[in-house]
């Protein structure tokens, strides 16, 4: 008997350490990289807007992390170039694609879901309110909030769904969706890959022995203003 139970205590352990590693491999950039490439990338980032629950995925982390690696990741996946603006313009073209694809289906899936939604009474996790008020906000706002959206982790997940849920005009959405899928993977890809060459140049110093600084350094700057926004939104309501 006793036997039996260390054996399941060794199980249990043994299971619990291989979630703690997928966890760690799920959150870190260099492991889709390593083990999709560029054809992981860009289900990732379509994953992030097109899947509802793509919202954890590393997507801000990951482009940074890819241009650091676009030669290697072209040459894996396509063929050696030898020019860094061939890979980065090639990798460029590809990720927006998939981000404007994985907006579209959110915002279709928004845009279906919607009058269900209307007509739902309202619940502990759902208030009508809420609804009526993101519709003002993208009217007030419209192509902005799709565009900042882009830079916010959880919020790029849902931004194209709340569009559509508030039937904003498709062509308004088209453009403004792929002003800000271009300008969100070409500054991560640019910053990632140029950020890394001035370092090495200027302090000799390798980012890519460092990434996991890297990825929490992002981290925390995409996610600072999503914070700052919460508490200070609890600060207003308790004072007023």
């Amino acid at each position: 008997m006793d036997k039996k139970l260390h054996a399941h205590k060794i199980y249990h352990v043994e299971l619990l350490q291989i979630l703690e590693i997928n966890l760690k491999e799920l959150l870190n950039p260099q492991f889709y990289i390593e083990h999709g490439g560029l054809w992981m990338i860009i289900f990732i980032v379509f994953a992030e807007t097109g899947l509802f629950a793509g919202f954890f995925l590393p997507g801000d982390a990951l482009l940074f992390v890819t241009g650091i690696y676009s030669d290697q990741i072209v040459a894996a996946a396509l063929f050696p170039s030898h020019s860094q603006w061939f890979d980065l313009g090639i990798l460029w073209i590809l990720i927006t694609v998939a981000g404007v694809i994985g907006n579209f289906v959110g915002y279709w899936f928004g845009y279906k879901s919607g009058p269900f939604l209307y007509e739902r009474k309202d619940s502990f996790l759902f208030k009508k309110k809420y609804l009526i008020q993101a519709h003002d906000f993208y009217e007030k706002n419209g192509g902005g909030a799709i565009i900042i959206a882009r830079f916010v982790p959880f919020v790029r997940t849902f931004a194209p769904i709340v569009a559509g849920i508030v039937k904003m005009d498709k062509k308004k959405f088209s453009f403004y969706n792929f002003i800000g899928c271009m300008l969100w993977v070409g500054s991560m890809l640019l910053g990632g890959h140029f950020l890394q060459k001035f370092i090495m140049k200027e302090f000799d110093f390798d980012l890519k022995e460092h990434l996991e600084v890297i990825v929490v350094g992002i981290i925390i700057i995409t996610t600072f203003p999503v914070l700052w926004k919460v508490f200070s939104s609890k600060k207003k309501t308790t004072v007023g």
